[in-house]
């Protein structure tokens, strides 16, 4: 939902600031000071963008005045604010009619001695009235005007609460979320980016229409230097203007005498220079080294979410869509590309050429448009009638292929299955050298990490899986985002939620053979796991903040949104009904702005069985809370018992809830287990509901196949019989509902509802189990506990830990092959265990992996180490001093991205102090690892023992150059706090992560992954105390 419900155009007449004043139990008198003219000068009407923002929340009653945000060093001014608003309450009685029942009657003319009481009484009135003329005097002067109330400030007593602009005016607006007075229509952008000196100028002219009368235009703009500025109304003749500028929200503005009036039209021109950016937002500047060792320099763009502002001014919030023509200049060496093909090129009388692009063709928000400076080949392809093109560095272009076909293939599916053509004439694909997310959905010119994108002709089914998730991902995108984009980033999901479902599902139709199934099994566990916390969010929750829009982008916007889809999709009846609201959705909204309630009403407006519930009723259950529902199960003969509570790990300073969902329960039993018509629904509305099963009924297994967002527990005996059904005969269930067992057995040890020796006992049966999700799951779940156990130096347990995964998996561990697998599933099976294995020190494994790095030298890297294996090998081989240098100097010449990723992934898993500490540096610096990889590099330090509190040491002593590279709340900066706390488990490190993260204030301190980590280090100490002493009996 829209905080500041900034989107609707239909408005009620009301002000939004007509406040209930909570000092007051019965309703005050209400003085509208924009009518008192008697008592105070008039104000102009309220702006309906004033209107529009003012949030409900406990303020002054005085009616007619705008109001502006205020901070916590602001409070004693509101206070002052708040007296002051009694005394202008007592004043305007002075101007009431005669005819209210309160006006004062005349005193009767003779008069009485007063008693005693009542000299008290006069005594202690007059005190109080002296007390509060004090309080008054005193209190730092508050001005009630439009601009709002004077702060209090020890040097300037007078300083205003409103923003001031850099040039020392009062800057006209006061909110985050930009006033709804003007909507771009069209931008004309002019760009002459100067590769030598890393600068641009640029041209801005954006055309608008007036939606309410105003005396202001505002827009974005960050660390532009704007030179000049013109102002045309209609059809009037431009002149120069004033930009004010307020750096804070990244704001400018342009102030009018006279009111801009509803319905005009007016364009806006801005020139500007600014320096590229050295970070991996805006326009930012990258380079590569090429095949003959010169350092080639190019300029790229990465907009989202906030940073279309850092190339050009604009309005860049997602529902203001505009159309854009753009013009860049280049070099002849050079060539560029944008979101719309290439309409002419001119030679500029300075000898640069310039290259301008067709005006886009549909309407979109800032954060799509792109645009690259650089000497990139394409490879292409014609599908139905769209040009498919695939760009890299010309040294990669070999390596292109595969992602031209799986475009092309994916293109079709979607532009067939959405019943609605892709609308762009191109759709480009390019592998940029430094690009730090995985890819961006740019219309009609996606970008992407070069791992992200290129494959080579031998890689493993494994890597062509990576390069396929991550372009189908990109390609639904160009419906979900950009043809119906979420309208302010609270509903993210709507996006990447999407996109994360259709990736999942178009790859199991178009590229079954890369069993993408398991990938999505595992992701659904993540995204349960994060969600358990305390410190998660609702689907759709509140954005007000620059940080908080980053933080947006994590597993619950992605993974949960995806998650709650397929069991939506799972629930409804008929296998089309799903695809039908869907298609409903995009062709209603086309073009347009939304938000989660519009996509629930358009999959209940093809509602097609009149018995299946409303499918908004049952998901908003589902994305305006957070968490998700554990599902316990009891059973008395034919009844079994279903009960619903909020799942959540950490009950310290929780919010209690009575926290209900709307959950489609699935459930098989031992009768018929595997096909999908064994499936059963039950639909748990309230906190408790009752369900029959025949008395012959032994076991029950709930959410079949996994495809719900909730976990279960059986209780002891439905555990018990659960675990002798497997220990009996394996594929009893499925490997999706035997995964989802351990899963679930693991996250109620967590939350201390079953016993760590309840969880080992289900996991007897794995020495029977071959299947990649129940194994990879188990390992995953084991492995933990193990480096938990490690870093809390507990070197004996550990010791025992290791003998009984080795135990339990030594049948697989030695089954697994080292040469190449076709098999997605068992490249994914034998990494895993492999990895563990290695990791165990199993000598087999050792000494396997050592031959075949010893193979890889030799040949100078021509005999090839499969792909699923390479991460394995090269970590083996960083073990030994003198096989880790040797793999530095091969990450230097491979040329191939994934091999080279998997190979700092070796080399940052050394135990050597020194070797640590070096590459943590090099991460940082740039030059020898690409800065984009520290996150990976900091990760893979800290699985390590050696390596743990030295990560922890160096983001403490870097934190400030980590924020400059990566913004505060980016999924980097997520993924850093993640990986150098997760596995801390004592009180200490528990008070050094508070403290850290405590100073940083504005730089770091309110990020919700700071209160993740800590509530993670909580649960750690907690689960060691239950299970330590019981792990020592027991092991």
């Amino acid at each position: 939902m829209d905080p500041f419900d900034s989107n609707s155009t239909d408005r009620a007449n009301l002000p939004r600031n007509m406040i209930e004043n909570s000092m007051f139990e019965e309703e005050p008198d209400v003085v509208d000071l924009a009518k008192d003219s008697t008592a105070f000068p008039s104000f102009p009407a309220l702006d309906p963008d004033e209107v529009v923002y003012e949030p409900r929340s406990s303020r002054l009653l005085v009616r007619g005045l705008g109001e502006n945000d205020m901070d916590e060093d602001e409070e004693d001014c509101e206070s002052s604010a708040r007296l002051l608003g009694m005394s202008f309450m007592n004043r305007s009685s002075a101007h009431r009619s005669s005819s209210s029942p309160y006006t004062r009657q005349a005193p009767p003319r003779s008069c009485s001695r007063p008693s005693a009481r009542t000299m008290v009484v006069c005594v202690l009135f007059l005190v109080i009235v002296a007390s509060m003329t004090m309080v008054l005097y005193f209190l730092p002067g508050c001005t009630f005007t439009k601009t709002g109330c004077r702060k209090v400030n020890k040097t300037t007593p007078f300083e205003p609460v409103y923003p001031i602009s850099t040039n020392g005016e009062p800057f006209p607006w006061a909110q985050f979320r930009l006033p709804q007075s003007i909507h771009p229509l069209s931008y004309d952008l002019t760009l002459n980016p100067d590769l030598n000196s890393m600068t641009f100028t640029g041209k801005t002219v954006i055309n608008m229409i007036v939606l309410h009368n105003t005396k202001r235009i505002v827009l974005h703009s960050a660390n532009l230097n704007i030179t000049k500025a013109t102002f045309k109304l209609g059809d009037g003749k431009a002149s120069e203007v004033t930009v004010l500028e307020y750096k804070p929200r990244q704001q400018i503005a342009v102030k009018f005498s006279e009111d801009l009036k509803a319905g005009q039209h007016c364009v806006l021109t801005l020139d500007y220079f600014a320096n590229l950016s050295h970070t991996y937002d805006g326009f930012y500047n990258s380079s590569y080294t090429d095949k003959d060792g010169n350092k080639r320099v190019l300029a790229a763009t990465q907009f989202e979410p906030l940073s279309a502002r850092k190339a050009f001014p604009c309005f860049d919030e997602p529902a203001f869509k505009a159309t854009f023509l753009i013009k860049i200049s280049r070099k002849p060496s050079y060539m560029t590309l944008s979101n719309m093909p290439k309409a002419s090129t001119t030679t500029l009388p300075n000898g640069l050429l310039e290259d301008k692009f067709e005006k886009t063709s549909v309407n979109m928000s800032t954060y799509l448009v792109a645009f690259i400076v650089a000497n990139f080949t394409p490879i292409e392809k014609n599908v139905s009638e769209i040009l498919v093109s695939v760009y890299s560095v010309p040294e990669k272009k070999e390596h292109t292929d595969y992602a031209l076909e799986t475009a092309s293939k994916l293109l079709e599916f979607y532009n067939k299955f959405f019943e609605i053509v892709y609308p762009l004439k191109k759709l480009d694909l390019v592998a940029i050298p430094d690009f730090l997310a995985g890819a961006m959905e740019n219309w009609g010119l996606i970008t992407f990490r070069e791992t992200s994108l290129l494959v080579g002709k031998q890689s493993s089914p494994l890597e062509k899986q990576v390069v396929a998730s991550v372009i189908a991902h990109e390609l639904a995108h160009q419906w979900f985002g950009n043809l119906v984009t979420m309208s302010w980033w609270n509903d993210l999901w709507l996006n990447e939620g999407f996109a994360t479902y259709m990736q999942y599902m178009s790859l199991q139709t178009v590229l079954p053979q890369l069993d993408i199934g398991n990938l999505f099994l595992a992701v659904r566990f993540r995204a349960l796991d994060k969600d358990a916390l305390n410190s998660s969010h609702a689907v759709s929750t509140e954005v007000n903040t620059p940080e908080q829009v980053e933080e947006m982008f994590d597993s619950v916007s992605y993974e949960k949104g995806a998650s709650i889809l397929l069991m939506l999709n799972a629930s409804l009846p008929g296998d089309q009904q799903f695809r039908k609201g869907i298609i409903e959705y995009l062709k209603q909204f086309n073009g347009s702005n939304t938000d989660t309630d519009d996509l629930w009403n358009s999959l209940t407006q093809v509602e097609v069985s009149a018995q299946h519930q409303n499918v908004s009723e049952m998901m908003s259950s589902w994305t305006s809370q957070k968490g998700f529902p554990l599902v316990t199960v009891s059973r008395k003969g034919d009844q079994v018992t279903l009960t619903q509570e909020h799942f959540l790990l950490t009950s310290d300073n929780a919010t209690h809830t009575s926290s209900l969902w709307n959950i489609p329960v699935t459930y098989v039993n031992d009768s018929c287990s595997l096909a999908p018509e064994c499936r059963q629904v039950f639909t748990l509305r309230t906190k408790s509901g009752t369900l029959k099963v025949p008395e012959s009924v032994k076991w029950l297994k709930l959410n079949y196949k996994n495809t719900g967002f909730y976990i279960v527990h059986y209780g002891d005996d439905g555990w018990t019989a659960l675990k002798e059904a497997l220990s009996n005969n394996v594929n009893v269930l499925t490997s999706e509902d035997r995964a989802s067992l351990i899963h679930n057995i693991f996250a109620l040890s967590r939350l201390g509802r079953v016993s760590f020796r309840l969880v080992l006992n289900l996991l007897n049966y794995m020495s029977n189990e071959t299947e990649t999700s129940p194994v990879t799951e188990a390992l995953l779940q084991l492995n933990r506990i193990c480096q938990l156990l490690d870093k809390r130096q507990e070197q004996d347990l550990v010791s025992r830990m290791k003998e009984y995964i080795q135990h339990h998996f030594e049948s697989l561990m030695h089954n697994q092959t080292w040469g190449e697998e076709e098999s997605v599933s068992k490249q994914e099976l034998r990494s895993a265990v492999l990895e563990t294995a290695c990791g165990l020190n199993d000598e087999n494994c050792i000494e396997r992996a050592k031959a075949l790095f010893k193979q890889y030298v030799n040949s100078s890297g021509t005999v090839r180490i499969p792909g699923d294996l390479q991460k394995v090998v090269f970590t083996v081989a960083a073990q030994s001093n003198e096989d880790w240098s040797t793999l530095l100097t091969m990450y230097g010449n491979v040329t191939y991205d994934a091999e080279k990723r998997k190979m700092l992934q070796g080399l940052a898993s050394t135990q050597h102090a020194r070797s640590i500490v070096w590459i943590l540096k090099a991460g940082l610096k740039g030059d020898i690892i690409p800065t984009q990889e520290l996150p990976l590099v900091i990760d893979s330090v800290c699985d390590g023992f050696a390596g743990y509190l030295i990560a922890w040491d160096f983001i403490q002593n870097n934190w400030d150059q980590l924020i400059e590279k990566f913004p505060v709340g980016s999924f980097a900066i997520q993924r850093i706090i993640k990986s150098v706390t997760s596995q801390f488990s004592t009180q200490a490190h528990l008070d050094q992560v508070h403290g850290f993260f405590s100073s940083l204030k504005e730089r770091g301190s309110q990020m919700r992954s700071v209160q993740e980590a800590l509530e993670t280090i909580k649960l750690n100490q907690r689960w060691m105390e239950r299970n330590l002493p019981t792990l020592r009996k027991w092991l």
